[in-house]
């Protein structure tokens, strides 16, 4: 078992753990029954190394030890709440009919030892379901995400191996390739790395390492994959026709999945459309309540503050669960490279790249390690916009201390209210200076470097489907790769064809082509580039003569854009929908304020006699409407924070692409109340 910390993960404590509940483990489960059986395969679907009886005990021992520390904190509680008074015992009955008055009596006293037992014994089972659901959760949890990523990475994988038998690699060679190609293809890779281990460390024919791991691998399509390249390992068929017909399969099976994933948003879209508004129902009925006098006033700041946040966050969490985000970093970072591009692979801000591989060598390499970092601080001071539209994120780095600090001088300066009567007296100002500054400081130049960065991305993904056609017809030809891509750079414009001729440039200057793409694809870092240089570097190494591998990347690269297409055109009817309802809710919102709660308050007042002084919201019946006027615009700010975090997360399955959704919304916001509030 691994030595790994971590409960899930057999650390030393975890085994010491599971040896002490084994016992329990004997007498509780039958080992060879489905509960036990289940969680040991999916514990080899998660490619947890643990035991399953030893797991199994494991979590046995974490549900105990949490559910006996939350069964004396429930006791605890139960004793509690009698022996201060909260609850008198005698409110409390079962309506059970007593005899005599001596039963009655004696039922009596059996009240509050009954209810601390069962007050203890309820928190108890829910610490127990919590400790030893939340382990056994783990493999379940794991091997699901394992099986999401292998099912999006499963096309452009086959499309890899169908690339490298065209290249005329065998059997073997290509499962080697795919084994060590897990920085392109990761855990379709890692279940090829399975493979190639059985056979090459435990000495399994590899037919048998193939069908072993069809029948460990949590992703359904990758164990049919198996079984039949098994079959045609078997029967001595063609291996590169099975695979052409395999990637033509999965191409279409991976656009039909993805257009199923858009149905199922258009779904979560309309459930947005109800759940947005049930707070504001909400905040409705309570203020026409407290007008009567017959709510309470923690309710409404209940529903604003709590209600309203739970609501936003939940439904993110909930479109993260069907949202398919693209699986991957980007970054290639090939075995067996030269010495240049294993250490400009790793460049980044603490990385200095090409130098850091002849520190030690002699003193000169040490200086200029030394010097180097002065260099990149100068590189960057030069142009730090550059920078900072290829790292959006470090914006926050200057961003949030400068907001800290307008904040920290308007407090300072006795501009920005501190106390909640100074809230109540400026809602719009307070929360401009509070919420809308620092929101616009920190969150404006996100929005901006980040879309920068995506159109630079953008503008190269845009057309790398065409570039590759080009490149098949020119090599078609008879042309060299390298030839073919000295041919798209000059008969193409783009952001594209430029990268083309400095790949071109620099294997004149003697470094190969392989290394240039990949250092070409590194400077982008895209998860569906770095598949497309991944394919044709590998297979550039068998042959120069690689149409229909160019071919095929052209294919997978046109159905990633007929994908997109799509998804641009069905998650732009959901942000119109979110977008929408959200000007509903600030429409209704600025209409109860102007139209309802001033005229509603009045006819309050005159029922009371018109005495209004200080009555307050929930107070005698009187309304005040500075204190409303503050928590609706508290209500719609933070509606629109959600709504655009929640726009961006589906438009682009990135919560960061939801700063300009929330910057605008909360602009609109703004700018109404400044006008009604």
């Amino acid at each position: 078992m691994s030595l790994d910390t971590g409960v899930g993960d057999g650390s030393v404590d975890g085994n010491l753990l599971a040896g002490l509940f084994y016992p329990v483990f004997e007498l509780i489960f039958d080992e060879d029954g489905d509960f036990v059986g289940d969680v040991e395969r999916k514990l080899a679907e998660a490619r947890m190394p643990d035991q399953v009886e030893m797991y199994v005990s494991r979590a046995l021992g974490v549900g105990l030890i949490v559910g006996g520390a939350l069964w004396a904190l429930g006791t605890l509680t139960g004793y509690g709440v009698f022996s201060l008074g909260l609850i008198d015992p005698e409110a409390l009955s079962l309506g059970v009919p007593a005899p005599t008055p001596a039963v009655q009596s004696f039922l009596r006293s059996l009240v509050v030892p009954a209810a601390v037992l069962v007050s203890g014994l309820v928190f108890g089972a829910i610490g127990f379901a919590i400790g030893f659901g939340g382990v056994i959760a783990i493999p379940y949890s794991r091997a699901s995400a394992r099986e999401r990523e292998i099912n999006l990475l499963l096309a452009d994988s086959v499309s890899f191996m169908y690339a490298l038998s065209v290249g005329g690699l065998n059997q073997l060679e290509i499962l080697r390739a795919m084994a060590t190609a897990e920085d392109t293809y990761g855990e379709v890779s890692r279940e090829f790395q399975s493979i190639v281990n059985e056979t090459e460390y435990f000495g399994t024919d590899y037919r048998n390492a193939i069908r072993q791991q069809s029948m460990e691998t949590p992703s359904d399509e990758l164990s049919q994959f198996l079984a039949d390249m098994l079959s045609i390992v078997n029967s001595g068929g063609d291996m590169e026709s099975f695979l052409k017909d395999k990637k033509e399969k999965h191409l279409r099976t991976s656009k039909q999945e993805r257009e199923m994933t858009l149905e199922t948003l258009e779904l979560f879209g309309e459930m947005y459309m109800t759940l947005s508004l049930f707070p504001l129902l909400l905040i409705i009925i309570l203020v026409i309540m407290g007008m009567m006098g017959e709510s309470d006033e923690r309710l409404l700041y209940a529903t604003v503050y709590l209600l309203i946040p739970l609501t936003g966050a939940g439904f993110l969490v909930l479109v993260s669960t069907v949202k398919q985000d693209e699986p991957g970093d980007g970054y290639l970072r090939p075995d067996g490279g030269s010495e240049r591009l294993q250490q400009t692979s790793q460049e980044g801000l603490l990385h200095f790249g090409l130098i850091e591989g002849f520190v030690g060598r002699f003193g000169v390499f040490d200086r200029i390690r030394d010097r180097e970092g002065t260099y990149k601080t100068k590189q960057i001071m030069s142009a730090p916009h550059v920078f900072l539209r290829d790292n959006p994120l470090y914006t926050l780095a200057l961003t949030v201390p400068a907001a800290l600090v307008v904040v920290g001088v308007a407090v300072a300066s006795g501009n920005a209210p501190t106390t909640v009567d100074g809230w109540v007296a400026r809602p719009v100002w307070s929360t401009f200076i509070w919420v809308y500054l620092p929101a616009y400081l920190v969150m404006g130049p996100l929005a901006v470097f980040h879309e920068w960065s995506q159109r630079s991305k953008r503008a190269i993904t845009g057309k790398l489907s065409e570039s590759l056609r080009k490149l098949s017809s020119a090599n078609d030809t008879g042309q060299t790769l390298l030839e073919s891509v000295q041919t798209v750079s000059e008969t193409s414009t783009g952001k594209l064809a430029e990268e083309f001729e400095v790949v071109h440039a620099k294997v004149n200057y003697g470094m190969s082509l392989r290394d240039a793409l990949v250092e070409f694809n590194n400077s982008y870092a895209v998860p569906r580039l770095a598949r497309t240089v991944k394919l044709i570097s590998e297979a550039q190494e068998a042959s120069s003569q690689i149409t229909d591998v160019l071919t095929t990347a052209a294919q997978a690269s046109e159905n990633q854009d007929d994908i997109e297409r799509e998804r641009i055109s069905r998650t732009r009817m959901q942000v119109a929908i979110i977008v929408m309802t959200y000007v509903t809710l600030l429409g209704v919102m600025a209409i109860l304020q102007t139209q309802f709660i001033d005229v509603m308050g009045g006819l309050s007042s005159q029922a009371d006699g018109g005495s209004t002084g200080g009555a307050g919201f929930g107070g005698g019946g009187g309304v005040d409407p500075e204190v409303l006027s503050l928590l609706f615009f508290h209500a719609v700010t933070l509606q629109a924070i959600l709504s655009g975090f929640i726009s961006g997360y589906i438009r682009n399955a990135d919560i960061v692409s939801g700063v300009k959704f929330a910057v605008v919304l909360m602009t609109l916001a703004l700018g109404v109340w400044i006008y009604v509030g």
